[in-house]
């Protein structure tokens, strides 16, 4: 069994295996190639991976074409997939739901996609998730990128020359990104609130320190993987209103809210920012995704009516090393949960509730019926 790990396209600043990791794969018996300088943003020799067992290769295209499994952070470029051979395993974030052309390319070569985005939530997986673990540093990345543009510092100080308050951050949207966002702001020193239309976190908010904000916007539900379901068009009105008085008061306001496969929707408004305090912050979480915020523009940072919004789209990669360690844990334990040591291969059984759930193409058709359904 070989797996190839390319370097990733030049924008992204995580790498999808440490030398760390390497060690892992080679130690259960799988043979790892990795391209050379893919630990260069990270400062990471191709040496050192070298040393924990992987080798060096320069031929990207050979690789592809020769390994068994294929694994990196980001979708591959279409014209790659042509290069895999036939029932190689493709393993990534797709973006499936709004990539049908590349699902349907991975389809027509007869290569079997794992999307990273789809590993359930169930407990058996957690050790799988990669969109939890990028999001938790997600969370994180956007209090530190947030306090660098305040003009004020996060906690209170007791001066000889008066009291300095607290900034006040106001996180909306409580999932795992927007848990660590509100940890993260709390041992800052921050004053904060949060919202989510899922009152049953009201209680996880409550044990970081802060202060859950309740609106009433009717009965609202989750999906069964733990995300809040789309709200209706009076319910977002309704929403909207009660956060307004809190925007305005707030030094810094996150957004984290994602409906999965769907554009974000929209919740801060225009209305909304013109009421916020001059040299107040915004970042929105979801910009990749059709934005939280109104105005706010993927990788990059605007100031209206005094008001700075920040809208990057890569977190996770503001703590690259971090983001790739966990990334990479997460490729190992899917592989390793499947991989059969005595026939030195991966045993794919779609029958098994993980795989049901995040195999997307296998054996030359589409076979995620959520996937299936848009096509």
């Amino acid at each position: 069994m070989q797996i190839f790990f390319p370097t990733e396209e030049e924008a992204e600043t995580r790498v999808s295996v440490l030398p760390e990791t390497v060690k892992k794969f080679t130690e259960i018996g799988i043979d790892i190639k990795v391209e050379a300088g893919i630990g260069k943003k990270l400062h990471l020799s191709d040496l050192l991976y070298r040393e924990t067992g992987a080798e060096i290769v320069k031929d990207r295209k050979n690789f592809l074409s020769s390994s068994d499994i294929i694994c990196r952070i980001n979708k591959p470029p279409k014209e790659e997939i042509a290069f895999l051979k036939k029932e190689a395993i493709h393993i990534s974030f797709l973006d499936p739901f709004n990539e049908i052309q590349l699902v349907q390319e991975f389809a027509n070569f007869s290569v079997s996609s794992i999307s990273m985005e789809l590993i359930p939530r169930i407990t058996r997986a957690q050790k799988m998730d990669a969109l939890s673990s990028q999001a938790n540093l997600g969370g994180y990345a956007a209090v530190i990128e947030a306090s660098k543009y305040l003009r004020k510092s996060f906690p209170m100080m007791m001066t000889a020359a008066g009291t300095i308050s607290p900034s006040r951050v106001f996180v909306i949207g409580v999932g795992v990104a927007g848990l660590q966002a509100i940890a993260t702001a709390k041992r800052l020193g921050a004053r904060v609130e949060a919202f989510d239309t899922r009152p049953v976190v009201e209680e996880q908010v409550k044990s970081l320190g802060a202060r859950f904000v309740h609106i009433d916007i009717g009965n609202t539900e989750e999906t069964d993987q733990g995300y809040a379901k789309e709200l209706s068009k009076d319910q977002v009105r309704l929403q909207q209103e009660g956060m307004k008085k809190i925007c305005s008061q707030a030094d810094v306001v996150i957004t984290t809210a994602q409906v999965f496969g769907r554009p974000a929707p929209r919740i801060v408004t225009e209305d909304m920012l013109s009421e916020m305090k001059p040299g107040s912050v915004v970042l929105d979480m979801a910009v990749s995704s059709g934005g939280n915020v109104e105005g706010s523009m993927v990788n990059e940072t605007i100031e209206r009516n005094g008001v700075t919004i920040i809208g990057l789209s890569n977190l996770p990669g503001e703590v690259a090393m971090d983001a790739s360690l966990v990334y990479g844990s997460n490729l190992f334990n899917l592989i390793d949960e499947y991989w059969d040591p005595e026939n030195k291969n991966f045993n794919f059984d779609l029958g098994d509730e993980i795989l049901s759930g995040c195999v997307v193409t296998h054996l030359g058709k589409v076979v995620n019926k959520a996937i299936k359904d848009k096509i």
